[in-house]
């Protein structure tokens, strides 16, 4: 009786994780600007010049928009930047000796659908600011600048740092391992 109660429990456990767990959707509002960095490639080179050209280029953004309240003046403050910002690009990609090209695009630009720690991100043109290095075959990181969201960030290479914890997993193993 008590293997056909616990064999219930875990079907019913397997089932609420798989429906309720994994396949939230989250919807980033429509008044918002992304920023995004592809890597030309997913080599440990190429994704290390992405990671530290973004936190370079967040760190300026952050600089240039903390005073800003709404999305229209966030918009403004990153075009009239937008010189600074390239020139910010040109010389962190020089001093890392990076000689590939790269491309900066502000406006709309189509993000693929993304499922990312259980969270989907729906495929779409999104007002961002995209920095593309090299070819862009690579991994990107991305976050939100407006609203500022860029502390909930999303790096494709980064996947498994969260660990999920359920009561009824813990009680089954703690009931299976005492026998």
């Amino acid at each position: 009786m008590k293997k056909i109660l616990i064999l219930i429990i875990s079907i019913i456990s397997l089932f609420y994780i798989y429906n309720n767990s994994y396949k939230k959707e989250t919807i980033i509002p429509d008044e918002a600007i992304r920023f995004r960095v592809i890597a030309n490639s997913n080599t440990i080179y190429d994704q290390n010049i992405k990671v530290q050209l973004k936190n370079v280029i967040q760190n300026k953004i952050f600089e240039i928009t903390k005073d800003a309240n709404t999305i229209e003046e966030t918009r403004n403050i990153i075009k009239e930047n937008m010189p600074i910002i390239d020139n910010l690009v040109k010389n962190t990609l020089k001093n890392l000796n990076y000689d590939k090209k790269y491309n900066i695009n502000y406006g709309l630009n189509h993000f693929p659908k993304k499922e990312y720690k259980g969270i989907n991100y729906p495929e779409g043109d999104y007002e961002s600011l995209v920095i593309t290095l090299g070819d862009g075959e690579g991994d990107n990181w991305w976050c939100v600048l407006f609203p500022p969201l860029c502390l909930v960030e999303a790096d494709e290479s980064d996947v498994s740092d969260a660990q999920y914890s359920f009561f009824i997993k813990e009680i089954l193993e703690k009931y299976v391992s005492s026998k």
